[in-house]
């Protein structure tokens, strides 16, 4: 939500939470964007509008990049519209495009917001493997063409929990933050007998990249690249220039987030 207009969105009578779901392919990210680049922010925006009378502004947990997708992302804004909430899905995913869908809606307190209220995420990153690519995959996952050293990276992703300074894995250009986050859990799931590698990351927060980061920098030493020690040096040396290429950005899911009732 732009600065000056909270006084005026606040001012008025309901604030609204919604949960969207949304494949980010064809969308340059989250965050709204001057016409005609399209975000999904924007298309949310307009057809928010339509059905409940206002001019919406969202403000958003996570504002994904572009081919970035989202199967939890929440948002909130403000508004004199007077449809219930549980008619609010079907009304707005009748008008979105297929790629976007609202999964559920609900009035929450005036206090609340769904990027300040926010006490945890959670991302996933998938991982393709193998000298075969898969046509249905290739907007879903980072394909690497290898057979990845598993326990390797398991031992690294042990490393990466608890509180730490996560400068190595954070991108130039995000917001100025402090770089210190704890990772309540970093942990790898094989599917489709070990084809396709789910990575899990849940922390209080996540600086700029950093997901995507920590994932190049994993891939490094799965491909043998980088050794476990090379990884905790890395981690160890809070110089980004040390790890590895972000990762593509088609593997990332913003997945769930967590709010002021606790973690669960």
């Amino acid at each position: 939500m732009k600065p000056e207009h909270k006084d005026i969105m606040k001012a008025r009578r309901r604030n609204i939470r919604l949960t969207v779901a949304y494949d980010g392919t064809n969308y340059h990210g989250f965050q709204r964007q001057n016409p005609p680049i399209v975000a999904v922010q924007n298309v949310l925006e307009e057809q928010l509008a339509k059905v409940f009378g206002d001019t919406i502004e969202l403000a958003a947990a996570g504002r994904t990049d572009a081919g970035v997708h989202a199967r939890g992302q929440v948002v909130n804004f403000f508004t004199d519209g007077t449809i219930p909430t549980d008619k609010v899905p079907r009304a707005i995913n009748s008008l979105l495009p297929p790629d976007i869908v609202v999964v559920e809606a609900m009035e929450t307190d005036r206090e609340f917001s769904a990027r300040h209220s926010a006490v945890s995420k959670i991302y996933e990153y998938r991982i393709l493997q193998g000298d075969i690519p898969d046509p249905f995959e290739r907007n879903y996952s980072w394909n690497i063409r290898k057979t990845l050293d598993i326990k390797a990276m398991e031992q690294c992703l042990e490393l990466l929990k608890g509180e730490h300074d996560f400068s190595a894995f954070r991108a130039a250009g995000g917001a100025p933050m402090s770089p210190v986050r704890t990772i309540y859990e970093a942990s790898l799931q094989a599917e489709q007998q070990g084809r396709i590698i789910s990575l899990r990351f849940h922390a209080n927060g996540f600086l700029y990249h950093m997901v995507r980061n920590i994932v190049g920098t994993l891939g490094n030493v799965g491909l043998g690249w980088k050794s476990v020690e090379d990884f905790k040096g890395i981690m160890a040396s809070l110089d980004r220039q040390k790890a590895g290429a972000t990762a593509p950005a088609q593997g990332l899911y913003l997945d769930k987030v967590f709010y002021e009732e606790g973690i669960k």
